[in-house]
């Protein structure tokens, strides 16, 4: 029971950067200038970096013959523990960068949290993602400020984007049944902690940015039970094809 509480904790925490890094690979030759192109490129790349070492210790808790590829590539839609907030689609570069800001505030301090793991394994991969996450970080908070607080036009997409993708932040601070037993073991960031620091440092940016914070209280969620937007279908899709399509393959 142990294992499989480790084994699925895994999973919630390494979906979130596989989807996301599925996301920003798609941005691949269509940024809007060529610097920005390839600095999503390049944290897309990050974020499967890091979602290869969490697989090959999944794979090596489930105990079976699974291996990071099957992981990755052969579960279906209901079996993805991603939050909803990593699935939204690029609607347009406001919505990318807002979504990727709004993710990596919560990254960093999980991060930071997740270093001090009982399981040794998580905390190196924490450790050596710290590096790589501050400075998404950065990057997207700098792109929040300087289009919030840039033209009318910007701004205004900017804010649209936030009041869009706001609803889905609560959900990060959500725990399974899993996350709590691992809390417990020592083993997992009880992200219940991580909220108040959260959307203060979020509050702060966007106040910079000259960005209205959205009053509502409702909040959307269900992916970490794997009950998921339209979207995630489209992107397994794709993300899938290949795998599905030639089982076995190796490169």
């Amino acid at each position: 029971m142990q294992n499989e509480n480790l084994y699925n904790y895994i999973l919630g925490v390494a979906d979130n950067s596989l989807i996301l890094g599925q996301r920003m690979g798609e941005l691949c030759g269509h940024g809007p200038s060529l610097e920005t192109d390839i600095a999503c490129t390049n944290v897309s790349l990050d974020l499967f970096g890091q979602v290869r070492s969490y697989f090959q210790y999944a794979a090596e808790v489930s105990g079976g013959e699974k291996t990071e590829d099957d992981i990755a590539f052969l579960r279906r839609e209901r079996e993805y523990k991603n939050v909803l907030l990593v699935e939204q689609p690029n609607t347009n570069f406001a919505h990318t960068i807002v979504r990727q800001f709004l993710f990596d505030v919560y990254h960093l301090l999980f991060l930071e949290q997740l270093q001090n793991s009982n399981d040794e394994t998580l905390a190196v991969i924490a450790k050596k993602s710290i590096k790589e996450v501050s400075y998404h970080e950065r990057f997207s908070s700098d792109w929040v400020i300087r289009l919030g607080d840039g033209t009318e036009e910007s701004r205004q997409k900017i804010q649209e984007a936030v009041d869009v993708l706001w609803t889905y932040t609560d959900e990060l601070f959500h725990q399974t049944d899993s996350d709590k037993e691992m809390v417990k073991a020592g083993v997992a960031v009880d992200v219940t902690q991580l909220k108040e620091a959260y959307y203060k440092k979020v509050n702060i940016v966007l106040k910079e940015a000259t960005i209205q914070v959205p009053e509502s209280k409702w909040f959307q969620k269900g992916g970490k039970k794997g009950v998921h937007t339209e979207h995630l279908g489209y992107l397994l899709a794709d993300m899938q094809y290949m795998q599905r399509t030639y089982p076995g393959m190796e490169w």
